[in-house]
């Protein structure tokens, strides 16, 4: 089993890898996403992959897929609580709750993500983890 998790709100990400390895899907927003990889790392989970990858900005996309350690460490990871909290912080600042994405765009924001967190998984993987 690999040692790493990924929580997404992206159905692609869930269909291409929910098989393979320990994906966490849940339907809800980009936000709720960067709130639950928070309570984990808050238990001592680690960041594997930065929480604003990519160059898409929070207020541009919908879907957010995040690696993290599979398992918990004994305390919460310094360097993890401030990339998320700064990455929270980003998207309160940035997007507008109001935003409404065409679906007609929406499977190309769904690629996007894939995309960003296949090459993490790759690597991941080729690392052994």
């Amino acid at each position: 089993m690999a040692s790493f998790r990924i929580i997404t709100n992206n159905p692609l990400v869930k269909e291409k890898f929910g098989t393979v390895y320990d994906v966490e899907y849940e339907d809800v927003s980009y936000k709720e996403i960067l709130l639950q990889v928070r309570a984990y790392i808050q238990s001592g989970h680690a960041l594997l992959t930065h929480p604003l990858s990519g160059s898409i900005k929070p207020n541009e996309t919908p879907y957010k897929s995040v690696m993290i350690a599979a398992a918990a460490g004994p305390a919460a990871d310094a360097e993890s609580e401030v990339l998320i909290e700064n990455s929270i912080l980003s998207y309160e600042t940035f997007t507008h709750p109001e935003r409404i994405v065409p679906a007609a765009v929406a499977a190309d924001y769904q690629y996007v993500d894939f995309t960003l967190i296949a090459g993490a998984v790759e690597s991941a993987s080729r690392l052994g983890h």
